[in-house]
């Protein structure tokens, strides 16, 4: 009998990862609402009714699953992870807990690293509520794993593209990017490598272990933008000061703007074994089915 997968977010990067996990799972999918049930049957998932913000209705998920993958986001508002705490009190409440979780996080807990080279061993100093959610997440992971003996892996990842997930509309609205010199090392990841290191990590994972799940682009997020313009037949963002982007850019997209670092994979790529399909974004970019039209 094939082992129980619970998938909780079942958004592309899980629909990505669901032929891969098949081979080894029967596949179960968190479904907030009866209008996507078709749609995972379709895709070898059983869809499960429940939703994170309303713990009473996730009740079935004890003792339910062998593994679990968890992708979904936190709340939109405060410090804490507080979808992640019902599901994980849905779990404790059957003795048949999941033996292994993989945590989808962002590399955002680590906050601004000033262009610095970040290993998973680097202290996290979340910046943002959106990152401190996410640490809030993790923390209740790793506790989680020690008091009930499950084997928990997180991923922190940065941005994911594909060739339907590019800033066009961005690009389009003419949006600045910053000059060099005050322009932020950013990092990417294409989502079916994302999809195909979420499947590793539930075989190969350690336990409490982080993995920084990134390309070996090395990018900054100015240069992003003008590979994906030019990729696309759109122009390249102007670039302003960053004294210039405070003043005219809204605050959210200015944390991001606001946050530099150069993501190690090397942890990733030695104990998860994963030799990534687009190692580049160019790469990435390059392989989109059909190329890129000249509108994206």
């Amino acid at each position: 009998m094939r082992r129980r997968l619970l998938i909780v977010g079942c958004g592309d990067v899980a629909l990505r990862a669901a032929p891969l996990l098949s081979r080894r799972y029967r596949l179960l999918g968190l479904a907030r609402g009866a209008d996507t049930h078709d749609s995972l049957r379709s895709r070898g998932i059983v869809p499960i009714p429940g939703d994170l913000d309303i713990p009473s209705s996730l009740e079935r998920l004890a003792g339910l699953a062998d593994a679990v993958l968890h992708l979904a986001p936190p709340p939109d508002r405060g410090d804490r992870d507080t979808r992640t705490a019902h599901l994980l009190a849905a779990l404790a409440k059957s003795r048949m807990l999941p033996q292994r979780l993989v945590y989808i996080s962002t590399t955002g807990v680590y906050g601004n690293c000033r262009g610095a080279e970040v290993v998973e061993t680097r202290a996290i100093h979340p910046e943002t509520t959106r990152a401190r959610r996410r640490a809030d997440a993790e923390s209740r992971l790793r506790a989680f794993g020690r008091r009930h003996r499950v084997c928990v892996a997180i991923l922190r990842v940065p941005g994911i593209y594909a060739a339907d997930r590019l800033p066009v509309e961005r690009l389009k609205q003419g949006t600045p990017a910053l000059k060099a010199g005050d322009d932020p090392y950013t990092n990417h990841i294409h989502a079916e490598d994302l999809a195909r290191v979420a499947a590793a990590a539930l075989e190969r994972g350690s336990p409490e272990r982080v993995y920084n799940v990134a390309d070996d682009s090395g990018l900054t997020m100015g240069d992003y933008f003008d590979l994906v313009a030019d990729r696309c037949g759109l122009p390249r963002p102007p670039r302003i000061s960053w004294q210039e982007a405070q003043r005219t850019i809204p605050p959210t997209l200015l944390s991001f703007m606001g946050e530099s670092r150069r993501l190690s994979n090397r942890r990733m790529r030695r104990e998860l074994g994963v030799k990534l399909l687009y190692p580049t974004v160019a790469a990435g970019l390059a392989a989109a089915p059909g190329g890129l039209p000249t509108t994206c």
